[in-house]
């Protein structure tokens, strides 16, 4: 027996929930298949929790600094199960909601994994999707003229390095742990290293933060990276470039012993924990991808074109799974393109130029456009303005004037090519700059916009100005 619907949907995290609830607005039939929990990785493991911690974390540097500002507290105490306890509610509030849009966009879900089967009595096409319920339900075979993969990832696991959850850990895991450790030691210098090293750091913890690169953030605008990495060192961490790890050994059970290789030479490391934050891979796996004629590209991710169908052009892939920016905002953009090409109704964007990206560590680290080493790369006639923080009337405020906002712009046509920002709640202001980027706003356009004062925003403002040699306060 099957059912059959306008469109099914593998997977119920933000790419593929959203993409449900577009396609009901277009009046199409849906059905969402999910093997967890509704809300997927960002929800559960990703986003979510791991900014609830690092507010509490904030909120701990906060109070301890608050002398700063005229006030004198106690000593703050950390009670980390009560921070755990936060993150659970705040998390268990939003799953909540995402089931409550379901039923309120009459989207039909089944619970189970979700599996692609090759042409067959149900359909001459391939792309039915047969999905294996829990226990003895049986299998539901879903039919759909067309059919969204919205899988997402899942960490990725160094080969001599395998995750035991008590000494080498990733990020699932160190979201469920029930005390903060001694010291650790963090993989992989990229956004979510960056986040749990700033995190941990800021809770107390001893922190060694490891990439092989030559830059923390790479792909970022290295004038990010620099700075941020200057003002991790200054907090305490280790930061370590240019390094990778040879080999470990757990001695006994409250350490484990690492050996670093950095220019050849060899140091040894005796952490608590450690934790592999190296990327993500596709969940792609037992998907039933071979009893179709779709590709995966060399580096594991579904091939798409830019519509986002794969090579069966009823089946499309959206999110994590096709690799890109992998940023839960960029999946539900995704969803929503992909809806609107099977509704016939799709105005295609290059998205990717317009999609921020953020990193919620201490500073906060927001960009969106080109960096200044693509630009480079492309040749392209440029200049760029820098303008610090430290020159912000609201910055001196809130007492973080930490940071800068740095312009690219197109030499000729004076065009926004790329925004880059650190420093505090930059993650908010970002935005306004993909907003520009969207509306091919010049720096002159910006410079005009009148900005609220005292702001943050004035940053942007005063740096667009600066472009026109008319700054005011810088």
């Amino acid at each position: 027996m099957s059912e059959n619907y306008d469109l099914v949907i593998l997977g119920g995290g933000m790419g593929g929930y959203v993409a449900a609830i577009r396609a009901r607005q277009l009046g199409l039939s849906v059905a969402l298949v999910e093997a967890n929990l509704l809300g997927g990785t960002c929800l559960h493991q990703g986003c979510i929790p791991t900014k609830t911690l690092l507010k509490s974390a904030a909120v701990y540097q906060t109070i301890l600094n608050s002398r700063e500002f005229g006030i004198d507290t106690s000593q703050p105490t950390i009670h980390f199960s009560e921070i755990q306890n936060r993150k659970k509610n705040v998390v268990e509030q939003l799953y909540q909601g995402v089931q409550y849009l379901m039923k309120k966009n009459k989207i039909k879900i089944y619970q189970g994994f979700g599996r692609l089967l090759g042409p067959s009595i149900f359909s001459p096409m391939a792309g039915a999707i047969s999905v294996e319920h829990e226990g003895d339900q049986g299998n539901t075979i879903l039919v759909g003229k067309n059919v969204i993969i919205a899988t997402g990832t899942e960490a990725k696991e160094l080969k001599e390095f395998p995750f035991d959850g008590q000494f080498i850990l990733s990020s699932d895991h160190a979201l469920t742990l029930d005390s903060l450790p001694e010291s650790i030691a963090i993989v992989g210098g990229g956004v979510i290293g960056v986040e749990w090293a700033s995190m941990l750091n800021d809770f107390g913890v001893k922190v060694t933060l490891i990439e092989s690169q030559p830059y923390l953030l790479p792909g970022f605008d290295q004038d990010l990276s620099r700075f941020l990495e200057k003002d991790f060192i200054a907090k305490g961490i280790d930061v370590l470039t240019n390094t990778t790890i040879a080999e470990h050994e757990i001695k006994d059970e409250d350490a484990i012993h690492i050996t670093l290789e950095r220019k050849q030479e060899k140091q040894t490391l005796n952490i608590s924990k450690l934790l592999v934050a190296i990327g993500r891979s596709a969940k792609i796996n037992d998907l039933g991808l071979d009893n179709t004629s779709i590709e995966i590209d060399r580096t594991g991710f579904i091939k798409v074109n830019s519509f986002f169908q794969t090579n069966e052009s009823h089946i499309y892939a959206i999110g994590d799974c096709i690799g890109g920016q992998q940023l839960a905002h960029v999946a539900a953009h995704e969803g929503k393109l992909a809806v609107e090409h099977i509704a016939g109704k799709y105005e295609h964007l290059q998205h990717d130029s317009f999609a921020p990206s953020c990193v919620y560590s201490h500073p906060e680290v927001a960009t969106v456009g080109i960096s200044e080493q693509t630009a480079i790369t492309k040749g392209l006639n440029y200049k760029t303005e820098k303008l610090p923080f430290s020159t912000i009337g609201k910055a001196l405020v809130n007492g973080e004037t930490n940071g800068f906002v740095k312009l690219i712009i197109d030499q000729e046509t004076n065009d926004l090519l790329g925004v880059h920002m650190i420093g505090a709640q930059v993650t908010e202001l970002i935005s306004e700059a993909g907003l520009a980027l969207l509306l091919n706003a010049t720096a002159t356009e910006v410079g005009f916009s009148i900005h609220p004062h005292p702001s943050l925003s004035e940053a942007i403002q005063e740096g667009a100005l600066a472009i026109d040699n008319q700054p005011v306060h810088s």
